[in-house]
């Protein structure tokens, strides 16, 4: 008897132990039931069905990043609804009987639920329906970056479309002149640089990834201007907001240059940063063009 007790010990660590490696938790007899074993909680019984809070859903068995909030709507069916999902977070399996589309995590394989479409719930026509218990949500974690790279109306265009991006607001920020206009601010006399500040879901996207972007949308080499538009007003600069933001922009620095890049970009200790007038702000969806100046290139 002490032998069993002893080698089911064992087996009961070498799981644990498994699983860790595995970046998987160990799971309830109903997660496993329903995550493994592909079960199906009971409508209008888990707790996120009718859950409103901003954040992320991410999948109970590996953590791995699903859903957003945003995806997120009501479909009276007992059981979580979202009509998106994160790019390549969802595997889709026809079931065994041929008749419904079952999802599971790319990442594990845990079974989430199943996918509908033609229900027309929502413009996107989709619903990915998940029980509760194959999820768990992260709250949304706000922070802030502003970024400088010539005219603001670009580097506001590229940076909103990245996931996790709440909001990007055009303005100036790191000049003399109280409360700046544009008329000042494109003078060149004011001080101030043409810049956004990013008000992201820090548990989506990271400031380093931010930043990445940031030296990826603008030619970072050039001084004082960018393409075509030249002006203190356009010189490339990331203010900080801490010190863990200051040490990455340099660290990022420095990747570059020891890839031959000459970089001109400086960083600052971020001063009051000013909203722009509201035509500066949406320009190029307002438009409905692309940016003039401002093209992805990889650098990292």
């Amino acid at each position: 008897m002490k032998i069993k007790y002893t080698l089911t010990i064992i087996m009961l660590i070498t799981t644990i132990m498994t699983l860790q490696a595995q970046n998987k938790r160990v799971l309830t007899p109903e997660e496993k039931r329903v995550i493994i074993d592909k079960g199906t909680e009971r409508p209008f019984t888990g707790k996120y069905h009718d859950h409103k809070e901003a954040g992320t859903y991410h999948c109970k068995q590996c953590n791995a990043p699903l859903f957003i909030s945003a995806d997120k709507f009501d479909s009276e069916c007992g059981w979580p609804s979202f009509d998106d999902e994160i790019p390549g977070a969802i595997t889709r399996h026809r079931d065994a009987d041929g008749m419904r589309t079952e999802i599971v995590c790319s990442n594990c394989e845990g079974h989430l639920g199943h996918v509908f479409t033609g229900e027309r719930f929502t413009k996107k026509n989709l619903r990915h329906c998940v029980n509760s218990v194959s999820l768990e949500f992260v709250p949304e974690k706000r922070e802030s970056a502003i970024f400088a790279g010539g005219c603001f109306w670009g580097v506001e265009h590229l940076l909103q479309q990245k996931r996790g991006v709440i909001s990007v607001v055009s303005g100036y920020i790191g000049g003399s002149t109280a409360s700046p206009d544009y008329r000042q601010v494109s003078s060149g006399t004011s001080g101030h640089a043409e810049a956004v500040e990013v008000i992201y879901d820090a548990s989506q996207i990271s400031y380093r990834d931010l930043a990445k972007l940031f030296f990826e949308i603008h030619d970072p080499t050039q001084k004082d201007k960018q393409g075509p538009d030249i002006g203190t007003q356009y010189r490339s600069e990331i203010f900080y907001n801490d010190q863990n933001q200051k040490v990455i922009a340099e660290e990022l620095i420095g990747i570059l240059k020891t890839k031959g890049l000459n970089v001109q970009t400086k960083v600052t200790k971020a001063s009051k940063f000013f909203k722009a007038e509201d035509y500066h702000q949406d320009y190029y969806v307002k438009k409905g063009t692309q940016p003039y100046c401002h093209i992805y290139t990889k650098r990292f």
